[in-house]
Formats: C-alpha cells, structure tokens, sequence
C-alpha cells in the first residue's frame, strides 16, 4: 500500500533499521532475511534521497535527516498499533507486555517497588524492567527504548517529550543512631565538620541532587566515601561518626530496618520534585496510559501518608 509514494510495507522496516543503525541485526528484528533488509534499506534511500545510515570506522551513524525520521515514525507506528488494538472496554489485566522503567535507587526504593505491587494486583501481566539512568539520557531517550523515565524536574525539563510530576521530598541528615547531638540538632558547623558518606548515581556516575546546591555554602564537605546508592548508606554510617544527606521519603523507611536515625536540614536547600517522562509516541498507548495512571496513583498514595506523617508529628 502506497500512500503519497511511499510504501507504507517499509515504514516498519526503517524503524527498526532506525534503532539498530545496522541492518543484521534489524533483519533479526524484523524476522527477514539480510538481503530483504538491504533491498528495503536500498529503496528507503532512494525515497528519501539520503544515506539514512553512513558507516562510520566499523559502525553506522544516522544522518542528520535519519534523526530528524526517529520520532515521527515511532510515533506514526505506535498510532497505528493502538489504532488497531483498541477494544471498547480496555482490561489491563489481559495484556502481557514489559515495560522499561529508567529511575534512580531512591525513585525505585520509593515509588516504583510500589507501582509493582499496584500491578500485580490490578495488571499481572505487566512487567517491569528497571534500569539505572543512562549517559546522555536525551538522545537515548528519543530512541524508543525507554518507557518512561523518573528524574528530578531540573534535569527532566531538558528533555523535550510530556512529562509530570509525581511526587516532592525533602532532605535530611541521617547517622548513625548512637551518633551524639547538640541541642538534639545538626548545626550547619557541624555539617560541615563532620565526614560524609556521598553518593553518585546512574551510569554517567553523575552527584547526587543536593551536591548541586553546595557550590553556594561557599564550604566544601569532606567525603570519606562515596557510594552508588542511597541503600547503601546505613551500612556506611553504622558505627561511625559520619552522616550522610539523602531524602526523608527513604529515610524514613531505612531507620526502620537499620539502627540510623536521621534528623531536618541544618539549612535551606530546595525540595526534590521527581518528574514522569514518556516518549510522545507512546502518549495514546492505552497499556502506557494505565501504567501512567497506576505510577500517579502511587505518587498521590506517598504525598497523603507524608502528610498524615507530618500532622501526626505536629500532634
């Protein structure tokens, strides 16, 4: 079927020779042997009037016009499965289908353990494949290999696709529970004095959010050591004099099950506003649109249990 010359047959083609930038492995994808693939490239470019894919040492890169193409192709394929797929009554509990869910240890600790629970009740056959945020999460992004992404609203604003917000923490200062403390308070002196557990996250080993406001104390912290993630940190605290900064949400919980306590900020830093992103191709998804819905959800259940918490300790 043609549609203004071009055949619609190859638009699922050059998706998948989009993604992989190598037309192997996008036969495999496809199921199609290579020399298919390859006729398939061959008439892309000729529609095209472009390379689309340019071998670069041993690898193919994307021409400018083959970027340009990712986007409104996965947008027009995803349409049409929906298209397609749409019954008059949408029951999540009937669909089978993973999910990727890029997010930082605290995002998962906090939020996505509990959408997982919320699924296997309402959705079981929805799986979740958790990653850690990767490098250059932007362009990755674009690729279509990620669902959704959950990252703070400063670094989720540089990503142009919808996005929401879900949830706002504050921060905290936690120790070990025998740690001694003046007036029952860590003063900003000494949090400064004292040595810190730091934590770096994801791939790219990028600071942790709070590490961005520091620059404007004018004071350094002295870091004994550094860590991946926010789980970690009781383990480094426990017998020691060191603390840590990290969220109240998943302070909360880990003095529970570790013998840490954690006491309010010694001085103004701004609050934690975590962000939902999803691929604009995917907006009208019904599956993405109840596993958006259930992630909100989650979130609303977090910030009504924080403010029951909060009035409770006004009491």
């Amino acid at each position: 079927m043609r549609l203004d010359r071009f055949d619609l047959n190859l638009l699922v083609a050059l998706d998948a020779l989009l993604d992989e930038r190598n037309v192997t492995r996008a036969a495999d994808r496809l199921r199609l042997g290579q020399s298919a693939t390859s006729a398939a490239l061959a008439r892309l470019r000729e529609f095209f009037e472009d390379e689309l894919l340019t071998q670069v040492g041993r690898q193919f890169e994307l021409t400018p016009l083959a970027q340009a193409l990712v986007e409104p192709v996965k947008d027009t394929l995803v349409r049409a499965r929906a298209a397609i797929s749409t019954r008059p009554d949408f029951d999540p509990s009937t669909i089978s289908r993973t999910f990727r869910i890029c997010a930082s240890d605290y995002a998962t600790y906090v939020l996505v353990s509990r959408v997982a629970i919320a699924l296997a009740q309402r959705a079981s056959g929805f799986q979740l494949e958790i990653a850690h945020l990767p490098k250059h999460v932007e362009q990755v992004f674009g690729l279509g290999d990620i669902d959704l992404l959950i990252l703070p609203e400063q670094y989720a604003s540089r990503i142009a696709h919808p996005q929401t917000h879900l949830l706002s923490d504050d921060h905290v200062c936690m120790m070990c529970r025998e740690r001694p403390l003046r007036r029952g308070k860590l003063s900003e002196d000494d949090y400064f004095a004292a040595d810190h557990v730091n934590v770096r996250l994801g791939e790219a080993g990028t600071f942790s959010f709070e590490e961005l406001f520091f620059p404007r104390a004018g004071r350094p912290r002295k870091i004994a050591c550094t860590v991946d993630s926010y789980c970690l940190l009781p383990r480094m605290l426990c017998g020691t004099d060191r603390i840590a900064t990290l969220h109240r949400l998943l302070a909360q919980d880990l003095a529970l099950h570790y013998p840490v306590k954690f006491v309010g900020f010694p001085f103004e830093i701004p609050r934690l506003n975590e962000s939902m992103i999803w691929p604009s191709f995917r907006d009208q998804d019904p599956s993405h649109k109840f596993l958006r819905q259930v992630f909100a959800e989650c979130a609303a259940q977090i910030a009504s249990e924080g403010r029951s918490k909060a009035r409770a300790s006004r009491k």
